[in-house]
């Protein structure tokens, strides 16, 4: 990577469970081949570019920002009833202790306390959306929990911290749905449909707003959004965006993925 270059960041769309090693792609082949392409097509932008990888799931909480960092990672299947086979992927990613220690500075000279976690694993929020992205990763990767409470401002705050390793060849990927209600899903019903498209239209309009200021006081105030409850029972799976969003500075954002899952409207976003 050039010394000059400034990385963007990502809020990508990681699917549900273990979807890229099941054979039915849970019933929606053509949404899922969408996501997969987007994925495989990232990972070839920024193969060679990069010297780690910053995954932001929705799937950790701690009560202070807490770094997944060991020299043996290992995954964690924080899912349930799939085949026994998906609890047995192997995904050959790396540590390394002085990355994990330059986004504990970084942090703790924002005012964060943090912690590190060498036992937890990447879950499935990093680990199966990343082995589309870089199924043979070279460089080391770390997760960073979010904080419980789920404040918006604080985690664009996090962000915030974050940025600097964007000119030190860190890819910053936030990884969850930017529609996440799980009855919605399973329904299949034309409500749900439209419920999704009303609040992924809002989000769209939010992230791509030409000020950084105004789009994160928009999404602080996500809430008032049209059928963001209905779209996000709870903000765990939203708050990735949130440090994406900080990470990202004054840069700008673009919508870099648009689909549909189960006939969900779903929406990717990249920023810088």
């Amino acid at each position: 990577m050039n010394d000059s270059e400034k990385l963007p960041a990502y809020f990508i769309p990681h699917g549900g469970g273990p979807w890229h090693v099941m054979d039915d792609d849970f019933g929606d082949p053509e949404g899922y081949g969408k996501l997969k392409e987007y994925l495989e097509d990232l990972g070839r932008k920024f193969k060679d570019r990069i010297n780690a990888v910053l995954v932001i799931s929705g799937h950790w909480e701690e009560p202070v920002p807490t770094i997944y960092s060991s020299e043996n990672p290992s995954l964690y299947y924080d899912y349930y009833g799939f085949p026994e086979f998906t609890y047995k992927l192997n995904w050959p990613a790396k540590g390394d202790a002085g990355f994990a220690s330059r986004v504990e500075k970084l942090l703790d000279s924002s005012g964060f306390r943090t912690d590190i976690d060498d036992r937890r694993g990447y879950d499935h929020g990093t680990f199966v959306p990343m082995m589309v992205v870089f199924p043979d990763i070279n460089v080391p990767v770390f997760q960073l929990s979010l904080i419980k409470g789920l404040d918006p401002q604080i985690h664009i705050k996090m962000g915030n911290a974050l940025e600097p390793l964007r000119k030190e060849g860190v890819l910053i990927i936030g990884s969850d749905m930017s529609y996440h209600n799980m009855q919605g899903f399973m329904s299949g019903t034309s409500s749900a449909a439209s419920v999704s498209k009303q609040f992924d239209n809002w989000l769209t309009q939010s992230v791509e707003k030409n000020r950084a200021g105004e789009r994160n006081e928009l999404l602080i105030n996500w809430e008032k959004a049209p059928k963001a409850r209905e779209s996000h029972p709870r903000s765990e799976h939203l708050a990735p965006l949130f440090v994406v969003a900080g990470a990202a500075g004054a840069d700008t954002a673009v919508r870099g993925y648009s689909g549909l899952l189960m006939g969900i409207n779903i929406s990717g976003y990249k920023f810088g």
